[in-house]
């Protein structure tokens, strides 16, 4: 393999350095190699946005030279090498992954890009415009050069809706009277396109079911002018349908809970609110069903509402497909209205389903071993939308390698049961149509984790949530959990975890603090949904807060000692987190990713330390990347140095900064790669005795981020993505000072992940 890619490195150097001048020795003598259009733009009067019509006329001018790398026709070099009798393996590979056929003068039909050239001017108004070509030879190369000659362009004087039914005369008015369209205008085309489609979408969501922009003619009128201006008519077209001029209602809504292409069992229907439910068992009660159809009889047909009822079933979770059609029903139509019947299929996922889960966990303190994971999901569990997931989870871990602490080893046994219902669960009624895209999900979860460190301790913990989560619109999603409720246990504590307690305050108090109570809410803007967006922005912001609410309940003993509710000492912190990722997408499937991560956490009353289960840990597959998971900080701290027991814990802090940036290309098929940078630590906002001040925040925390750089290789499938990512630091911030840069190449990490980090 070595050797192969040696081979491959080698014939590109020579390539470029020896043969990219060379192929003009393989150019036909009756050929000259084409090497590009130059375009001048010369206008009569002043042109507004002269660089954007240039810009907008280059796009005609072809064919496309040949690509040129260095200077160099390296995929040019490639084709005419594979052109040999036997060109050999390697040549066969490059010119399938590089080479590329010659354009030559003979390919360039220069009165066809001036008939172009004329055309894109007539369309943005520049009529009797001049355009001419002429070639520049040498000996083995031709290029050529455009120039158009643009005269004064033609600008609107009116625009008005000529005679049409009157039905649609009168629902096209109002539009017209509401145009985008401003006097003296220049005559557009792609602007009367976008005003056509403009009208299209407004009249369909007026009952025109049948209608269709393409109905619709501009017609322009120049004859009252001699300077060069037009009045605009919008008209139908002759031979128009006549059901394309009238709206529809919808007469009857048909909905099919539970249907399959294949089935042949007789149905029932049920009349729920003025719709027909047709199902052959009480798959999904009609009363819970109805709210997410916003189609209803007596109707104008619109496709803005059909979209949202299709997008809302989709949000239930209980259906893989949602198909919406509409039947005319002639005999009902009239000269002014028609009839539509409206079908409604809904097919059911599975209503039981199992997932497996296998993972090879690796940490920072030689902690080895797989956890295993198994979710079992019930859809439509009470025949109203509910989904039910019961998971539960068994990891083992080992430690090796590691001197005195070798042989230790974990257990952890989770269990979770999740129910989500497909809308609001609250005391006082809320009127759900005032969701108008998505309608809240309830959920509610409890778990339980078991967790034993031999030799240490065994935690006992207990989490129950209950809150909402909805889309607002495409790009915001809300979510907010009044309830959330976490109690930890810690028990069996061996007499050497008492000395590591007792050496480390911070680490008993955190420990402490076993009652977590409190509110949270996180806000999700996610404009990486457009994928063909040159620009794409996200945004998370989360709050955390605890012991705000239940501090009214609770019970001072003494002035001296920590309130408790039921006999239980409770937390008090608040902590926001700030996630903000700016993509910049070049086409291709080439990005550049960049991520900026805040996080801070505030202990106050009850609490000295943000609870251990709430504080900040960085490094791993989705933060540094250079540095093993929970390994990094707090601030300049390093364990290496330091004998004593406590650190064999995870390093953790209430304060978090993370940047990252990468880019991403492809590879071959579904192989993707990437190159990243990556920066980040976590601090104490007090200082650990501990960590003998090592952890805490100063002005000099730029000076105290771990750095590492690296690559990676994806395989992404459809969206689904396992990720390898190899990197080394370059700033390790627990070195002396002075000798914190130093690029480690000799100890990467390699990160193995599901998805992309950011």
């Amino acid at each position: 393999m070595k050797l192969f890619l040696k081979y491959i490195f080698s014939v590109i150097i020579t390539a470029v350095s020896l043969y990219g001048c060379s192929v003009s020795k393989y150019i036909p003598e009756d050929e000259r190699l084409y090497t590009g259009a130059t375009l001048t733009v010369q206008p009569d009067s002043i042109v507004k946005d002269k660089t954007g019509l240039k810009t907008e006329l280059s796009t005609v001018l072809r064919p496309e030279p040949n690509k040129r790398f260095l200077g160099m026709h390296l995929g040019l070099y490639y084709y005419y090498k594979n052109q040999k009798e036997n060109p050999g393996f390697i040549n066969r590979w490059l010119y399938k992954k590089f080479g590329e056929a010659p354009v030559y003068q003979s390919d360039v039909e220069a009165y066809e890009v001036e008939r172009l050239l004329l055309n894109r001017l007539e369309n943005r108004g520049f009529f009797y415009s001049r355009a001419s070509s002429e070639f520049n030879e040498t000996e083995k190369k031709a290029s050529i050069h455009y120039t158009v000659q643009v005269p004064k362009p033609y600008r609107m004087a009116s625009y008005q809706l000529d005679s049409m039914p009157q039905q649609i005369y009168n629902d096209i008015q109002p539009y017209v009277d509401t145009t985008p369209f401003k006097t003296n205008m220049r005559f557009d085309l792609t602007n009367m396109k976008m005003e056509r489609q403009r009208i299209d979408y407004n009249l369909k969501n007026k009952g025109y079911y049948n209608f269709d922009d393409t109905f619709l003619i501009f017609e322009a009128d120049t004859n009252r002018y001699d300077n060069k201006r037009f009045n605009l008519f919008l008209k139908l077209k002759k031979a128009v349908p006549e059901k394309s001029t009238i709206p529809y209602k919808i007469k009857t809504v048909n909905i099919h809970t539970n249907y399959e292409v294949t089935d042949s069992v007789k149905t029932e229907t049920i009349r729920y609110n003025d719709k027909n439910y047709i199902q052959n068992n009480t798959f999904f009660k009609a009363k819970y069903l109805d709210p997410f159809i916003k189609l209803e009889e007596g109707q104008l047909y619109s496709p803005e509402t059909s979209r949202n009822t299709a997008r809302r079933l989709s949000n239930i979770g209980a259906y893989k497909y949602v198909n919406i059609q509409y039947k005319e029903i002639d005999s009902l139509q009239t000269d002014s209205l028609g009839a539509l019947e409206t079908n409604i299929y809904l097919s059911p996922l599975n209503k039981r389903a199992i997932r497996a889960e296998l993972q090879l966990v690796s940490k920072s303190n030689n902690f080895s071993g797989p956890t295993f994971g198994l979710t079992y999901s019930n859809r439509n569990l009470f025949g109203g939308g509910e989904t039910l997931n019961i998971s539960s989870t068994v990891g083992y871990e080992t430690q090796l390698g590691a001197g005195d602490n070798a042989g230790r080893s974990s257990l952890d046994l989770g269990f979770k049961n999740e129910l989500i219902f497909p809308r609001v669960l609250f005391p006082i009624n809320i009127n759900e149509d005032f969701f108008e895209y998505d309608i809240p999900k309830t959920k509610t979860s409890i778990s339980l984790n078991y967790l034993n460190r031999t030799k240490l301790y065994t935690l006992l913990s207990g989490t129950a949530l209950f809150g909402y989560t909805w889309d607002a619109n495409r790009y915001v999603t809300h979510e907010i959990n009044p309830i959330s409720v976490n109690y930890t246990h810690l028990s069996n504590t061996t007499t050497e975890f008492e000395e590591i307690l007792d050496e480390n305050p911070f680490l008993r108090r955190s420990f402490e603090q076993q009652f977590i109570s409190g509110l949270n809410y996180s806000f999700t803007y996610n404009g990486l949904v457009d994928a063909q967006k040159r620009h794409q922005f996200y945004f998370n912001t989360t709050f955390d807060t605890s012991g705000n609410t239940i501090g009214l309940l609770g019970k001072t003993n003494t002035s001296n000692t920590p309130k408790t509710f039921l006999g239980l000492e409770y937390a008090q912190f608040v902590k926001a987190d700030f996630d903000f990722h700016y993509h910049l997408n070049f086409g291709n499937e080439q990005v550049l990713a960049t991520r900026l991560f805040a996080g801070y956490g505030w202990a106050y009353g009850n609490s000295d330390v943000v609870p251990f289960v709430k504080q900040y840990y960085s490094g791993g597959p989705y933060s540094v990347r250079a540095f093993r998971i929970r390994s990094l900080g707090p601030g300049t701290y390093n364990s290496e140095t330091d004998s004593r027991t406590f650190n064999f814990f995870d390093k953790t802090g209430n304060i978090r900064l993370e940047a990252n940036i990468e880019y991403r290309f492809p590879i071959y098929s579904f192989f993707k790669g990437a190159v990243f940078v990556d920066a980040g630590n976590i601090w104490n906002s007090k200082g650990n005795p501990a960590f003998n001040g090592k952890d805490k925040f100063t002005s000099n925390f730029l000076n105290e981020l771990g750095m590492g750089t690296g690559f990676g290789v994806r395989v992404d499938i459809q969206n689904f993505v396992i990720r390898f990512d190899l990197a080394a630091p370059f700033h390790n911030p627990s070195l002396p000072e002075n000798e914190r840069f130093n690029f480690d190449v000799s100890s990467p990490i390699l990160n193995f992940a599901i998805g992309y980090p950011f």
